[in-house]
């Protein structure tokens, strides 16, 4: 999975359309393996990650738990956490 798609499920607030094209859009990068299409290809670029976003919100309103929602700032600095013991120098 790429790293910079984030888990968008289960926090409080919801995840925003901004952070669902976020996602789609890095998806589509890392399927297509560029960063910015030529201009041949734009305007496949562009309905693959209309397509990914559609297909995303719906999996995301379908998609229910018993989990209480998550925190963005704790989950954030877990995150950091991690990274720090990640990528010490020893």
């Amino acid at each position: 999975m790429c790293r910079n798609i984030r888990t968008l499920h289960n926090f409080e607030p919801p995840a925003t359309l901004d952070e669902v094209h976020a996602a789609a859009v890095q998806y589509v990068r890392k399927v297509s393996g560029t960063t910015k299409p030529s201009q041949a290809n734009q305007a496949a670029f562009d309905q693959a990650v209309a397509e990914v976003e559609a297909s995303t919100r719906r999996l995301l309103e379908g998609l229910s738990t018993n989990a209480p929602p998550k925190n963005r700032d704790e989950e954030a600095a877990k995150a950091r956490a991690r990274a720090e013991q990640r990528y010490a120098r020893a």
